[in-house]
């Protein structure tokens, strides 16, 4: 449950590239007018203010005159207050929101491209506003954080707000199989330790190491388990909207299942072969005869799943088309 990276975030743009277009579109519409280039930086300030008391993703104000230098210092919005006022004179006659708002008749917005100032992917809406003569009068451009758009759009923002408390307890909950792993590794050591001991004390009778073999495995496993819960639920992001995270999560998972209790089972095939005590190796054929089933059934559900969502997105591109 990591932020999202910026493949995620333009991922998440092109599936909801229209609802976007359109919602920019109508704010910077009712928005923008020729009374902004007559205010100051502190009235333009408390405009943006209102403005992002309905929509938050709106990070940054500032006005162009009709040749694209910019005639305001950046206006940050109120959820974003770390920019720097900075910009006053900057020439932006070379963006694209300048060369497209200067084509267009309406509101016009950018395709997504990092940010100078956070260095997070944003969008450009921008709308030339004209004077009474048909003259340029300037351009008013917002800039919004694309990432924080996509959260409320998709209705993930309130869940954004427990994400730290989530990582601290699936890291927590991580740090204890960790901990199990090394006691494990550390019991297996000590049978180690033991079975070099029996081989060079002649008086002492060699015993078949099987208790390290399964100390190590059950050790391997656990760790695989920490290891796989740490990247998936602490250091990855994960859509929980999108089936094909959820079925790489749970895939992983039973993949770890699989592997170590493949394992076991063996180590109990040779435990009573050495033993000689065949009555019990059917119990482990059972074992892993259950394994071969789970496989099976994860094999149909991966196949399904990723069947399912092939048929979903080709649903949305006929839609879009269409």
């Amino acid at each position: 449950m990591s932020k999202m990276s910026h493949i995620n975030v333009i991922e998440k743009y092109d599936e909801h590239r229209v609802a976007i277009h359109n919602l920019l579109s109508s704010i910077l519409s009712c928005f923008a007018d020729e009374k902004m280039f007559e205010k100051n930086h502190e009235e333009l300030t408390e405009l943006l203010n209102s403005l992002c008391s309905y929509y938050p993703f709106v990070s940054l104000l500032y006005l162009l005159d009709a040749k694209g230098r910019q005639i305001c210092m950046n206006v940050p919005g109120s959820h974003f207050k770390h920019h720097p006022k900075i910009g006053m004179d900057a020439d932006r006659s070379n963006r694209p929101y300048y060369s497209a708002a200067m084509k267009a008749d309406g509101v016009t917005v950018t395709e997504p491209y990092l940010s100078s100032v956070r260095r997070e992917l944003c969008l450009s809406a921008s709308m030339k506003i004209s004077n009474d003569d048909v003259s340029v009068k300037g351009i008013v451009v917002l800039d919004i954080d694309l990432g924080s758009m996509l959260a409320i759009l998709t209705g993930d923002n309130r869940r954004i707000h427990f994400e730290p408390y989530f990582k601290t307890m699936y890291t927590l909950i991580v740090l204890g199989l960790f901990t199990v792993a090394l006691m494990l590794l550390y019991e297996a050591g000590v049978e180690g330790l033991d079975v070099i001991y029996s081989m060079i004390t002649p008086e002492k009778r060699l015993e078949m190491p099987l208790s390290v073999v399964i100390y190590l495995t059950l050790s391997l496993a656990i760790f695989d388990l920490g290891k796989t819960t740490l990247e998936e639920e602490v250091l990855l992001y994960k859509d929980v909207l999108r089936h094909s995270s959820t079925r790489r999560t749970i895939t992983r998972f039973i993949s770890v299942i699989i592997i170590a209790v493949s394992i076991e089972s063996l180590l109990m095939i040779f435990k009573f072969a050495l033993k000689s005590d065949s009555e019990h190796i059917i119990e482990a054929v059972w074992i892993i005869i259950a394994v071969a089933s789970l496989l099976v059934s994860l094999g149909i559900y991966v196949y399904l799943g990723s069947k399912a969502e092939g048929m979903l997105l080709n649903n949305r591109d006929k839609q879009k088309s269409g």
